[in-house]
């Protein structure tokens, strides 16, 4: 089966406190497609994604989230040098890292993130 969409959707409901680290074992080969990612309020958070066999390679650099029910979508064609296709193979770690408030800015409330995955 190959081609399949795979939709990874996080929420994390009310005002955020501290940063966040939410990590998958990808449990097959596949490439993110795009990211989307929102707060319910004005605020500063940033979003990074990182994958590979450590979770530690770029692929997408820190971008602020969308404000105020609006999310920032990014494509393959935001992806860092590092991994410019988005390809994670099986046994790979995503991890997405999430800075609450960016610079010490206003914290995201009712954070939302969307992965899209093609399966293969």
């Amino acid at each position: 089966m190959q081609g399949h969409r795979i939709m990874l959707p996080i929420h994390v409901p009310g005002t955020l406190t501290a940063n966040l680290s939410i990590t998958f074992q990808m449990p097959f080969d596949c490439r993110i497609m795009e990211v989307s990612a929102v707060g319910s309020n004005a605020n500063d958070c940033t979003l990074a994604v990182l994958g590979g066999s450590a979770g530690t390679t770029s692929i997408l650099a820190a971008f602020a989230i969308g404000d105020s029910g609006t999310p920032v979508v990014k494509t393959r064609a935001n992806f860092a040098t590092t991994n410019t296709t988005g390809k994670l193979a099986n046994d790979d770690l995503l991890q997405l890292t999430v800075d609450y408030d960016g610079a010490s800015g206003t914290a995201a409330d009712d954070l939302s993130i969307l992965v899209t995955l093609l399966e293969g």
